[in-house]
């Protein structure tokens, strides 16, 4: 069965539109908790929420709470908080599910919700379909006996911040180091400044004044084109830029920005002088020079679908702990169950501390090939699949690039967007190319 509401990172839409009101997440919560009471041996389930900064998150909090009360499931709140939180803290806390209101990188007037398992993974996709399922049974409230009830973590942000310092060893702390903080204005706003000046670094925060309609406005992971400008002005040496729910990490000297295929070199470089490394998995969107320096250091190399919940799926799957996409969710298996961030900062932090060398040194053996994307909207009801014009144009891209380069077409899964990718040895082919192909595409 295909999901109909659920894509590749939860629920998301515009607010007010469906599925994204009050009464569509009232009917998913319930929905959800009566599948999680299914699933629980004793019948009694407790659910941590946690949202962004987004103003309509309030209105969703709301719903959502209800809508699980009135199933018979326990709440617990945690007020703003990244996505990677409310996945240790579900499983800190021994729940039986995290739900996020957040729709990560998008502006303030979308939101989205989205599940967490147990263990602190997105859920598969079968129970998503399964509570898709149960939500055509509609509105059921259970007897007032049996309503759940709710609570809120008032330490939630200090137990999450404890927890990131605790992912890199004790010896090492971050004295000497002067950052530049960018936190979209997001859920990190209150967390990551102080997770880094509890580890010894000078902080120049920046983007941590949300105010419900600000959130990823210019600042963030997604808005990194002045980032080195702004450290430099800090007079910093390094840049940490989140998104809007902290689970994307870009980071930047006042030279150059350094993206998600970057870290996760840099971490796999680190990993394999210390203890050697039995593979890296990317996504089909990871650059072909990662891959082709993996393939020179005798690293296997896994490409998983787009998304940070397909490349745990590979991780799991060949057992591997290190993976992650360009964007900047980078997954460190053995420090954190899915995209964070702050921790994913830390490492890189800890390998520059202990290496003393800078970012730029430490992947100095790498050049990306030139990859160009654009991002198009598509008309309502729109078939990219069966657009002859489209494949004819992709073909000649193909035919163009002779084998040196790569042409990737693909619907985002959060988005009404087609993703145009093209890879060239020539950044001028690439760009004109991937215009072409974008053309194409009716809006």
């Amino acid at each position: 069965m295909s999901r109909k509401y659920f894509g590749t990172d939860g629920v998301r839409g515009r607010v007010g539109r469906k599925p994204i009101t009050p009464e569509f997440a009232l009917l998913l919560a319930q929905a959800a908790g009566r599948v999680l009471k299914r699933e629980s041996s004793t019948g009694e389930v407790t659910v941590f929420i946690g949202k962004d900064t987004r103003v309509s998150g309030y209105m969703l909090e709301a719903a959502l709470q209800s809508g699980f009360l009135s199933a018979g499931v326990n709440v617990v709140l945690g007020g703003p908080l990244p996505t990677p939180a409310v996945a240790y803290l579900t499983r800190a806390l021994r729940l039986d599910a995290g739900v996020v209101i957040s729709a990560s990188h998008n502006p303030f007037y979308d939101n989205g919700i989205k599940f967490f398992s147990a263990q602190g993974t997105k859920l598969p996709d079968d129970i998503e379909e399964e509570i898709e399922e149960e939500m055509n049974r509609g509105y059921e409230c259970v007897d007032s006996a049996k309503l759940g009830k709710a609570k809120r973590l008032d330490d939630a942000a200090g137990r999450y911040i404890e927890f990131c310092k605790s992912t890199i060893s004790s010896d090492v702390d971050l004295k000497g180091m002067r950052l530049y903080v960018d936190t979209a204005n997001g859920a990190a706003y209150h967390i990551a400044p102080d997770v880094y000046h509890e580890l010894g670094a000078t902080v120049v925060a920046d983007g941590n004044h949300p105010d419900g309609f600000n959130i990823n406005q210019d600042v963030g992971a997604t808005h990194t084109d002045t980032l080195p400008e702004r450290v430099k002005a800090a007079g910093c040496e390094l840049g940490i830029a989140l998104d809007g729910d902290a689970d994307r990490l870009i980071m930047a000297d006042e030279n150059r920005v350094y993206n998600g295929d970057q870290l996760l070199y840099l971490i796999a470089r680190c990993r394999m002088a210390k203890r050697g490394l039995d593979g890296v998995v990317g996504t089909l969107m990871t650059n072909f020079a990662v891959e082709q320096r993996f393939h020179d250091l005798n690293i296997p190399f896994f490409r998983a679908k787009v998304g940070d919940r397909y490349v745990l799926e590979v991780l799991k799957q060949q057992g591997l702990q290190l993976g992650g996409e360009g964007s900047g969710h980078v997954i460190v298996l053995d420090k954190q169950t899915t995209g964070d961030g702050i921790v994913t900062s830390l490492q890189v932090l800890s390998a520059l501390k202990r290496s003393g060398k800078t970012i730029a040194e430490y992947i100095s053996d790498l050049t990306l090939t030139p990859q160009v994307l654009i991002n198009r909207k598509y008309a309502n009801g729109y078939d990219w699949k069966a657009d002859e014009q489209l494949a004819e144009e992709i073909k000649k891209a193909e035919k163009m690039l002779d084998g040196s380069g790569r042409v990737l077409i693909r619907a985002s899964g959060t988005e009404p967007l087609i993703r145009v990718m093209i890879e060239a040895e020539d950044a001028e082919l690439a760009q004109r190319l991937a215009t072409a192909i974008a053309d194409k595409i009716p809006q």
